[in-house]
């Protein structure tokens, strides 16, 4: 949020700034949600809806997971959030007491810990690395709940920063160790559909009372709709309910509406992606030869995660100067990873493809 102030202040003063920062599409939402709103908007009345979301998105949802992955979820599961933002905070307040600790990986995105913090839980944060493709296994897990026991266990998968995801055997063999473990498994799932290299798995595929974590902000392009859902067991659907109808009371009503009609924007979204596809591989192929010699997988999601060390110890000082000097403006590694973020930077590739050529091509010229 610092970069992204930096470079809008600059903009103002008339400095052209490309924004790789930025953890949102670059697209608007499909046709389809817009004419669903329209139409919506041309009744002329909205008001409050069920704290757990409009029956007609919840059964839409409960389908999407039936055709999607193969796997039963009843609309009685579902809750329909403000955002996965708000998912995070009913399931930390609904699953947990304040000081049990919740396990995080670390790079990590930085709101988890942040949240969990506020609401008096505390977060472990477990680094992971290339030995492990970056993604917790079974054997961190439980070394961890051996030192001091942990009651819940936070994954995303593809990940933010990274956008590495788990392969299934690698999510079927964390969730099995948790549920032996007694540890509550939470599924961030937000970045499904925006996957190039592999097959996606759902956390429900193995482990039933998993709490799943969604949202329509980032494939389906509608960050500023506010709505995503989550998927509990039938245990906490009732305390999570009430949780909901005491913070904010229900999601979005037009947006709920306009979320419908999102599953059946397939063939525009798919455009959408394979432009990031084609972002994707323009960055693999020239930050390299920039000097990113480190890059993590880059199996989903619209992120690159790169080593900058051959240039700098300190990421957040370089993204500084890349900013000022190239007008490329990134985010530094330190809000992801604490211990080893001064190492990193993260790309954005969600915007315009003339933009990220601009952007290689600057930073070729800023690097030589």
């Amino acid at each position: 949020m610092d970069v992204m102030e930096e470079a809008s202040r600059r903009e103002a003063l008339g400095q052209e700034i490309i924004h790789m920062e930025i953890g949102q599409p670059g697209a608007r939402a499909p046709a389809a949600v817009i004419n669903a709103a329209q139409e919506a908007l041309a009744n002329g009345y909205f008001g409050y809806t069920e704290a757990r979301g409009i029956k007609a998105l919840r059964d839409r949802v409960s389908r999407h997971y039936r055709e999607t992955y193969g796997v039963d979820v009843p609309e009685s599961r579902i809750i329909v959030t403000t955002g996965s933002s708000a998912g995070f905070n009913l399931a930390f307040l609904g699953a947990f007491d304040p000081g049990d600790r919740i396990a995080l990986t670390s790079p990590g995105y930085p709101a988890y810990r942040n949240i969990l913090k506020a609401l008096g839980l505390e977060p472990v944060e477990i680094s992971v690395g290339p030995e492990t493709r970056w993604a917790l296994t079974p054997d961190l897990l439980e070394r961890s709940h051996a030192e001091k026991p942990l009651a819940g266990v936070l994954i995303a998968s593809p990940g933010n920063p990274t956008g590495t995801m788990m392969r299934p055997d690698a999510l079927k063999a964390l969730c099995e160790s948790a549920q032996e473990l007694g540890i509550r498994f939470i599924s961030d799932e937000i970045y499904h559909g925006l996957v190039y290299e592999g097959e996606t798995a759902t956390a429900l595929r193995y482990c039933d009372d998993a709490i799943v974590i969604n949202s329509f902000s980032k494939y389906y392009c509608m960050t500023g709709w506010r709505v995503g859902w989550m998927i509990v067991p039938e245990a906490l659907v009732r305390p999570i309910e009430r949780i909901a109808q005491s913070l904010y009371i229900c999601a979005p009503d037009i947006s709920q509406r306009a979320g419908i009609a999102a599953f059946d924007a397939t063939e525009e979204l798919e455009i959408v992606k394979a432009g990031y596809a084609r972002n994707r591989a323009l960055l693999l192929d020239r930050l390299p030869k920039v000097g990113f010699q480190e890059l993590l997988p880059v199996d989903g999601a619209f992120y690159v995660y790169a080593g900058v060390r051959s240039f700098t110890n300190d990421s957040s000082d370089f993204t500084r100067r890349m900013l000022a000097e190239a007008g490329v403006a990134t985010t530094p590694g330190a809000d992801f990873d604490h211990d080893r973020g001064n190492g990193y930077l993260r790309f954005s590739f969600a915007g315009s493809h003339k933009d990220m050529i601009a952007a290689m091509d600057r930073l070729t010229a800023w690097l030589k």
